[in-house]
C-alpha cells in the first residue's frame, strides 16, 4: 500500500467556466489556468502520482505545452490512471476536499464523484469529496481563488 497527497490552487477570474470534478458549475467566476483549471481533479491526479512515485502533473502535462491548452482535466486523469495501471497499482480510495467560499458545492458533489470514479474504473464508494469554506480567511476566504486537497491510497497488484 502506498499513500499520496495532492494540493492545487487556481485564481478566480471573470470570463472562465468554473469546472470542478468535471462538472461545470454556474458561477460569476471561473478558474484561471492553462487547462480547464479543475483544482479538484488536479489535486487528485497529484495524490495518485505521488503515491506511485511518478512526480506531479506539471512533469507529465507542462503548462507550456499547447497540447494541454484548455484540455479537460478528466482527460488528463485518464492518462494518470493509465500510468499507475502500467506500474501495477490500483486505487484503494481517494478522499478530497475543495476549499471555496462560494458557490455552494454540495448539489454537485455526487456528479463529481460519478465523473471521477468512472474515469478511474472504481466504485463510487471509493471516492469521497467534501467542500468547506475558510470562513473569510486567506485567499480562498476572500474569494480570490479555490483550492483543493486530496489523499490517495494505492494498492499493488503484484
Amino acid at each position: 500500500m502506498r499513500i499520496g497527497l495532492g494540493y492545487d490552487v487556481h485564481k478566480l477570474v471573470e470570463d472562465r467556466s468554473l469546472i470542478l470534478g468535471g462538472v461545470t458549475i454556474p458561477h460569476k467566476y471561473g478558474l484561471l489556468g492553462h487547462s480547464d483549471a479543475d483544482v479538484l481533479v488536479h489535486a487528485i491526479m497529484d495524490s495518485i502520482l505521488g503515491a506511485a512515485s511518478l512526480g506531479d502533473i506539471g512533469t507529465h502535462f507542462p503548462d507550456n505545452n499547447l497540447i494541454y491548452k484548455d484540455i479537460s482535466s478528466l482527460s488528463l486523469l485518464k492518462k494518470v490512471y493509465d500510468l499507475i495501471l502500467k506500474k501495477g497499482f490500483c486505487i484503494g480510495n481517494i478522499d478530497a476536499t475543495i476549499i471555496a467560499e462560494a458557490p455552494k458545492l454540495s448539489p454537485y458533489i455526487d456528479e463529481m464523484r460519478i465523473n471521477i470514479s468512472s474515469i478511474l474504473g472504481i466504485d463510487i464508494n471509493q471516492i469521497n469529496i467534501k467542500a468547506t469554506t475558510e470562513e473569510g480567511l486567506g485567499f480562498t476566504g476572500s474569494r480570490e481563488g479555490i483550492s483543493s486537497q486530496s489523499i490517495c491510497l494505492l494498492i499493488s497488484n503484484t
